[in-house]
């Protein structure tokens, strides 16, 4: 009991984290009124956390290893619970975003550091193996929860319910917690804060010209596009200099690591530009209630909590790369189906479920892909990154879907998800088609 009341709580943590991604979807257009707010200021309150997350994904490993990652890990979570009730009580649009930013910060301190704390507790290979299914089954069931208690908190008191719920979440975690014996600081462990900062510049520079083009000020776009590029030259010559790149440089020599970035990318990009658009049209268009928004998203939320046994089976046969390939086959179907526009509810369902199916397909397979792609003594690199990737492809669905609106935007999810099945299936033909061992 001692081991498993802290695994818990490691896995209450990230739970939180992917809660706060999902839950918010819901409440967009309470909070577009109560803020008198614009499509730009909504897209702005989603992808200022997933921008910050996303970009500090880089190096959060390492400062885990650098100050200890039951630190790193409390820390995180204390400033998320503190910063989640200050959100909460947002007189205003920018506060709300810069308070987001905050989150997103606390969210990369805490994945990184909990997937280094399972680890570091379970270090047979048998036990960690289940360690590392109870961490990772939390996050199906976040975004399972997400719309629906998103519905029910804005219903009963409105959008600023949805962050204090993440209070009590992190009381919980901390007291679960108390527990974890912490590992020496590692001094050696250089941190290029320099690079990283260009990686978030790029990334947050990107989504406003994003952002700005879907509202029609291409001046401000090109501005913020020509910081994009001067921030991603900056990145580029700071990482050749760098004696601790943020990025692996043999890692991205990997044509299959890569693909699989690329994949991984297209699934986040899917997954939250459609948690995003959607529910402005069910209740812009359709004029349901945040319950009924929730309850609606039931076919793409549940198979993230029943479909990994069926992924796991099939990788254990097949390996992971079919599973990848016909996830974002589902995906892709799956946006062309939703993009129909004004359709009866069954046709929105089956576009959901598709779609459902197709990210509870890919996402476990795709952490074994990318690391089994990876060169040898670079897997935790390969993850750090694969889950940097995936949360700019999530801050970029938003901007991107936001800005062309409705329910055609999920066209450009599907176009996306094409895109990187053909990419994946390229780059893979010859080399992820190993089985994974049943335990």
């Amino acid at each position: 009991m001692n081991r498993v009341i802290p695994l818990i709580g490691i896995s209450l943590g990230y739970f939180m984290v992917l809660l706060d991604m999902s839950v918010l979807s819901v409440a967009e257009p309470d909070l577009a009124a109560s803020l008198d707010t614009s499509m730009a200021g909504l897209q702005w309150a989603t992808t200022g956390y997933t921008v910050v997350f996303g970009a500090l994904l880089l190096s959060a490993g390492a400062v885990a290893d650098r100050f200890g990652d039951a630190r790193v890990f409390r820390w995180g979570v204390l400033v998320f619970g503190l910063v989640s009730l200050a959100s909460a009580a947002a007189p205003d649009l920018g506060v709300l975003v810069g308070l987001r930013a905050l989150l997103g910060a606390a969210a990369a301190a805490c994945v990184p550091a909990s997937l280094s704390l399972v680890a570091r507790r379970y270090p047979l290979p048998a036990e960690r193996g289940k360690a590392m299914a109870t961490w990772a089954a939390v996050s199906g069931a976040a975004v399972a929860a997400g719309p629906l208690l998103g519905g029910l908190l804005v219903d009963l008191s409105g959008w600023r319910a949805i962050f204090v719920i993440n209070a009590p979440i992190a009381v919980v975690v901390l007291a679960m917690t108390t527990m974890l014996g912490n590992p020496a600081k590692r001094a050696g462990v250089r941190i290029d804060w320099a690079a990283q900062l260009a990686a978030c510049v790029a990334l947050a520079a990107l989504t406003d010209a994003l952002v700005a083009a879907g509202a029609g000020g291409w001046a401000h776009a090109a501005i913020a596009a020509a910081i994009t590029a001067v921030a991603v030259a900056g990145f580029v010559v700071l990482e050749r200099r760098s004696d601790a790149p943020v990025l692996n440089r043999a890692l991205l020599g990997s044509g299959g690591v890569r693909a699989g970035l690329a994949a991984g990318a297209a699934v986040n990009f899917a997954l939250s530009g459609a948690l995003f658009v959607l529910p402005l049209v069910l209740q812009g268009e359709r004029q349901l209630s945040a319950m009924q928004t929730g309850l609606a998203f039931l076919p793409l939320t549940l198979p993230f909590v029943l479909n990994p046994p069926l992924t796991a089976r099939l990788m254990a046969r097949y390996g992971p790369r079919p599973p990848i390939l016909a996830g974002l086959g589902l995906l892709t179907a799956g946006g062309l189906v939703l993009g129909a526009g004004p359709a009866p509810y069954a046709w929105l369902a089956l576009g959901l479920l598709l779609s459902g199916l197709g990210v509870s397909l890919v996402l476990p397979a795709l952490a074994t892909a990318v690391i089994s792609a990876a060169p040898r003594g670079s897997a935790g690199a390969a993850g750090g990154v694969l889950n940097a990737t995936r949360q700019a492809g999530a801050g970029l669905g938003v901007a991107l879907m936001g800005a062309v609106g409705g329910a055609s935007a999920l066209w450009v999810s599907a176009a996306v998800c094409a895109a990187g099945a053909v990419w994946f299936a390229a780059s893979t033909r010859r080399r992820v088609s190993l089985a994974v061992p049943a335990a």
